[in-house]
């Protein structure tokens, strides 16, 4: 029993101790992790301000249109989503018809039925059933009128129920076609108002454009307009690579304390199958001990009863009494043997309870590898190819991607699958999306009339409208400039891109 209390108290203890540790360990992820949030919050949020902050002693003519097409990129993106929401209320609205026309014609149909009915019981003669009974009929006659009358009168109330059920069906869909109808009114509206700004817009940039073509011309002639455009979007990707660094990091924490947390489960699991199996010895060892008690108790007993056979013997050796079988043995309970204790089931190995924590790396959730998309990727965009890789601009740097010139509002397509990371007005690329394809590997597409997406944790896939093609940032031709960067260094696209 001593055994017993101090392999129980030392479960307890090992128990406190385990719980106390999974506490601190997790306390201290989680801190981890909240503070590497909060710091990655706030890098993002300072971006866009350090990098105009960085810009503020260059003047840019172009600077002055950055309004202009932000707002046109806004218009645009409101269009595009209120042309999908009006796609989804007129499917609406067409289901709301399609459910008209079947009530509609069950109403019909029940009012049909209806009109026969009234019209029988008008022929039959209206009789009520007072006047059968005072007839003087034969009574079987009367009671075949009273059950027809009565399968007439179920049968009325079932239709009529069917009939006021199904009527005021067709005012609730009256009332939900009415809704849709004004819900695709009103998108209609709010499309004819955000066209309207769209071509106000449209044009202040256009009288923009005019008064500043002559600075514009002249700025693209400078020899370090076009290397400074490059510098600007380069330390744009210096930063946003440092960004996504430390969103692994702060991912890696967040996979770790998952991982801590299974393994806390895990132990806590194998805490408990000790700690039963522990009490199932306790209790084998309690019965065994009782066992044993009784036992102890039958020979005792059994030593006593020969004690007192022989004193009796001695004292009334005169007397004879009845023989007794000494080779009868003295009934004694029969005790099973004790069963052997269960020995401890070894614990779960923790690495077969990991392999979904660990299974995912953070480069590759976006699908296949990037860099084995060499060779299989779609341009982003239809159209002329105006400027190549490495062709020379304007006496500046050679060009690191390809402009491909096609009509304002075209779509603009993922090339792969990734996160979008940028979205913004970008001086000299106008608006500016960058999509981080994961090993380092991020595409950039610029000049764009609407961006699309946006900056977060959704995920795009190849293929996915991302943005539609323009002339942002003061450029002369509609259409879209493109990059593909490893570790900051570029690719010429054209190799990477499918000729099928």
């Amino acid at each position: 029993m001593i055994a017993l209390t101090v392999a129980l108290t030392c479960a307890s203890v090992i128990e406190a101790k385990t719980a106390t540790s999974k506490i601190t360990e997790r306390s201290k992820h989680k801190q981890i992790a909240e503070t590497e949030r909060t710091e990655l919050q706030q890098k993002l949020n300072s971006l866009k301000t350090d990098i105009n902050q960085t810009e503020t002693a260059k003047s840019n003519a172009a600077d002055a249109l950055a309004d202009s097409e932000a707002a046109i990129s806004k218009a645009n993106q409101s269009l595009f989503d209120l042309g999908s929401e009006q796609i989804r209320t007129q499917a609406t609205l067409n289901k709301f018809f399609k459910k008209h026309v079947v009530l509609s014609k069950f109403v019909t149909a029940q009012q049909t039925q209806m009109a026969t009915l009234l019209r029988q019981q008008y022929l039959a003669g209206n009789e009520d059933r007072i006047r059968l009974l005072l007839s003087g009929e034969n009574p079987n006659q009367i009671n075949r009128e009273f059950q027809y009358m009565g399968y007439v009168s179920k049968a009325q109330a079932k239709l009529i129920g069917a009939l006021r059920g199904n009527l005021q069906a067709v005012e609730v869909n009256q009332a939900q076609t009415q809704n849709a109808k004004d819900e695709l009114d009103e998108i209609t509206l709010e499309q004819r108002d955000q066209k309207t700004l769209l071509e106000k817009e449209k044009n202040t940039r256009a009288g923009l454009l005019k008064q500043l073509s002559s600075k514009l011309a002249a700025q693209r002639k400078e020899v370090g307009k076009t290397k400074r455009d490059e510098q600007r979007l380069t330390s744009l990707l210096d930063k946003l690579a440092i960004l996504i660094e430390a969103q692994k990091k702060v991912d890696a924490i967040l996979r770790e304390e998952r991982r801590q947390e299974q393994l806390a489960k895990v132990q806590a699991a194998a805490l408990a199958n000790a700690q039963a199996q522990i009490k199932a010895q306790a209790g084998l060892a309690l019965a065994l001990e009782q066992q044993r008690q009784i036992q102890r108790d039958a020979l005792t007993k059994k030593s006593t009863i020969a004690e007192a056979r022989q004193r009796t013997s001695t004292k009334v050796s005169s007397f004879t009494p009845d023989p007794i079988d000494d080779d009868q043995p003295p009934t004694q309970t029969v005790i099973a043997p004790a069963q052997a204790p269960t020995p401890l089931a070894p614990a779960t190995p923790i690495a077969q309870n990991e392999k979904a924590s660990e299974t995912s790396s953070p480069d590759t959730i976006y699908g296949k590898p990037f860099a084995s998309l060499r060779g299989l990727l779609r341009l982003p965009v239809r159209g002329d190819l105006m400027s190549r890789f490495g062709s020379k601009r304007d006496d500046g740097p050679a060009s690191r991607g390809v402009f491909i010139r096609a009509p304002e509002g075209t779509e603009v397509k993922a090339v792969a699958a990734g996160r979008v990371v940028f979205a913004d007005w970008l001086r000299g690329f106008g608006n500016l999306i960058i999509v981080d394809h994961g090993n380092e590997y991020m595409t950039i597409y610029g000049n764009n009339q609407a961006i699309l997406k946006h900056p977060g944790n959704v995920v795009v896939k190849a293929g996915d409208v991302i943005a539609t093609a323009g002339n942002s940032g003061g450029n002369e031709q509609s259409g879209l400039y493109f990059e593909i960067r490893h570790q900051g260094r570029a690719f010429d696209p054209l190799s990477w891109v499918t000729t099928r």
